[in-house]
């Protein structure tokens, strides 16, 4: 291939891969006022992605197990609220989700807050019925309560600042206890990272910058508080000791720093969106945490 030819190739290959990262960066924007095609194109989407997903929980999840009359259950003192705050998370992120979907189609905050933010409510409130009717769970209050603290946590903080100043992030990492009960807690690194509740931490994540406005603490800079528990091999206690284990189940509790990756600045609204989904989950720093009596240094924790 001669020098001409080769130039000329590179040439078409950075305009196209520019043209297409303009097209894609044009199609992420957010409209300016209502777009009926995006809004269209997007309630489609999420009733045929939700559908799908509920069929596919029935028959993955739920039909291995009995049926039964609609029930509640009482479960608020299993895994040490690690289940709760899972609830909260979910609920906090699938709404921050749906209500940035909606403003990418141009819909006004009001509809943004009504059924955007609601989303992650009504789908875990739905998956709760689906509980409900299984003889091995029940509909559990508790778990509905924290679902819509995690809604109302976006939506307050959007009418009170019109900004999310604090997050609810995730982080995870193997523990040992898996290894001991690997059917409750899951075999691979992706079923731990659901069931293996000693492994989750969850955090509050606080823009220092939006508190504080004429500060100059850096935007991008949060301050985190997170919450965690260790040693346990079912959810409840009694279970435990009935397997006579000698893991002691104790609360955590953690205090660091982490990064709000939507606010780094960028004219690129496909790092944007990329930035926005990993933005649910927590950077790793350094951290103190508080737990069993005692107080430990992690140089990185995550």
């Amino acid at each position: 291939m001669n020098f001409k030819l080769k130039y000329f190739s590179l040439l078409f290959f950075v305009s196209a891969i520019t043209f297409s990262q303009s097209k894609l960066n044009s199609f992420l924007k957010p409209s300016d006022t209502l777009n009926k095609s995006r809004q269209k194109a997007l309630f489609i989407s999420e009733a045929s992605l939700v559908g799908v997903t509920l069929i596919g929980l029935n028959q993955l999840w739920y039909a291995d197990y009995d049926k039964s009359k609609f029930h509640t259950i009482n479960d608020n003192d299993e895994w040490m609220q690690m289940d709760k705050f899972g609830h909260l998370f979910s609920s906090y992120q699938l709404g921050r989700i749906g209500a940035d979907a909606l403003n990418w189609s141009g819909v006004s905050k009001k509809k943004q807050l009504i059924y955007g933010s609601t989303l992650g409510f009504g789908f875990l409130t739905t998956v709760e019925i689906f509980d409900g009717f299984s003889k091995e769970w029940g509909f559990s209050w508790g778990d509905v309560l924290a679902n819509g603290l995690g809604t109302t946590l976006y939506v307050g903080q959007e009418l009170l600042w019109e900004e999310q100043r604090i997050s609810i992030k995730f982080s995870f990492h193997q523990t040992k206890y898996a290894l001991q009960s690997p059917d409750k807690l899951g075999k691979s690194f992706q079923e731990q990272l659901l069931k293996d509740y000693n492994g989750q931490t969850y955090w509050l994540s606080a823009n220092l910058h939006s508190f504080f406005k004429e500060s100059k603490f850096p935007k991008w800079i949060n301050i985190a508080f997170g919450y965690g528990a260790s040693g346990m091999l079912n959810g409840s206690k009694d279970i435990d000791n009935q397997l006579l284990t000698n893991n002691d189940r104790y609360h955590q509790y953690y205090l660091s720093f982490d990064v709000n990756l939507k606010n780094i600045k960028t004219d690129s609204h496909f790092l944007k969106t990329i930035l926005s989904v990993f933005n649910s989950i927590k950077v790793p720093f350094p951290t103190l945490e508080l737990s069993n009596k005692r107080c430990v240094f992690h140089l990185l924790y995550y």
